[in-house]
């Protein structure tokens, strides 16, 4: 989840919320992590597809709320519902048993994976 910091005026009054970037760096790294993880599992012969199919259906359901134009910013936004969002998903495709313990790696490996085209990504 993201961190935010209030921001005040010159009286002293709180006007907004800003993102404060270490946040978006930690959610990054997560996502980072959470892709390593599915490499490492997708690899296995007998679960493989169905990891390769859930990260599908969670890429399709991110594309849908941010679209092919985005920035980290709004792709963190998006993060910050994503376990309600990606658990529909992949429950449409009638998933592998034991699909809800990979939900978090599948998430976060999408989540990586589609940051890569953010209007604003550095590796």
């Amino acid at each position: 989840m993201l961190a935010t910091q209030e921001a005040g005026n010159v009286t002293g009054q709180t006007t907004s919320l800003t993102r404060m970037p270490i946040a978006l760096d930690q959610t990054r790294r997560e996502w980072e992590l959470g892709h390593r993880r599915f490499q490492q599992k997708v690899r296995e012969p007998a679960r493989g597809e169905a990891w390769l199919e859930e990260l599908e259906a969670v890429t399709a359901a991110l594309r849908r709320r941010v679209g092919q134009s985005f920035t980290l910013a709004e792709l963190a936004d998006a993060y910050a519902s994503a376990e309600v969002w990606s658990r529909e998903a992949v429950e449409e495709t009638e998933p592998a048993s034991g699909w809800p313990r990979r939900l978090s790696t599948v998430t976060d490996a999408a989540f990586h994976l589609y940051s890569r085209g953010a209007v604003d990504y550095e590796p």
